[in-house]
């Protein structure tokens, strides 16, 4: 069985990441922020809930705002866990660890932020598995990701915004996997074959 480490900053959804890993017949499930520990697993999940600035100081502390561009395996980061791994945060100003060359800026407009409930996820202009596209998953999120050339899904919720950008081993969704039920348990499955 391949292990899996859920990267700990002190803030994120972890608690029903891992329940959502189990409920797949995962169990080999490390709540860590050890550079080792990262560095040796088979896989990778950087979740986010929190403050962009926060979240980066803790990577700071523990070395592994230097580590994970470096990382070979295959590396999953979840709604803020994404926006990090872009290269700079509206959302305290913050540098990120520039995997995509994205910049996450915040939402503007009438309609209600943060972007919050179900919405649809178009995969139909990348090379993505095919059965995802106009699939539904959950948003939780006041700032977005611009559309790239890493770009592998959009979703349009006042503008059109990146909601998974994959770059080698990397791959990053600002939808919540862990709370969008078939679509999620899917997606996450995936990234763990």
């Amino acid at each position: 069985m391949k292990n899996i480490a859920i990267i700990d900053y002190g803030a994120g959804n972890t608690k029903s990441l891992t329940f959502a890993l189990q409920r797949l017949g995962y169990s080999r499930v490390e709540l860590t922020s050890d550079a080792t520990s990262v560095q040796s697993a088979d896989y990778v999940i950087f979740p986010g809930v929190g403050h962009a600035s926060y979240a980066m100081e803790q990577l700071r502390k523990t070395g592994l705002d230097t580590i994970i561009p470096d990382l070979k395996q295959p590396f999953l980061g979840i709604c803020l866990g994404m926006q990090l791994m872009c290269s700079h945060s509206e959302e305290g100003d913050t540098p990120g660890l520039g995997i995509f060359s994205a910049q996450v800026l915040k939402f503007k407009g009438e309609q209600k932020v943060p972007h919050m409930g179900w919405n649809n996820v178009d995969f139909s202009s990348y090379d993505i598995e095919n059965h995802y596209n106009n699939s539904w998953f959950y948003f939780v999120h006041s700032y977005y990701a611009d559309v790239i050339p890493q770009t592998v899904g959009v979703t349009d919720y006042i503008l059109p915004f990146s909601a998974v950008l994959q770059h080698d081993n990397f791959l990053g969704c600002q939808f919540h996997p862990e709370k969008s039920g078939e679509m999620g348990e899917r997606f996450l499955t995936n990234f763990l074959k």
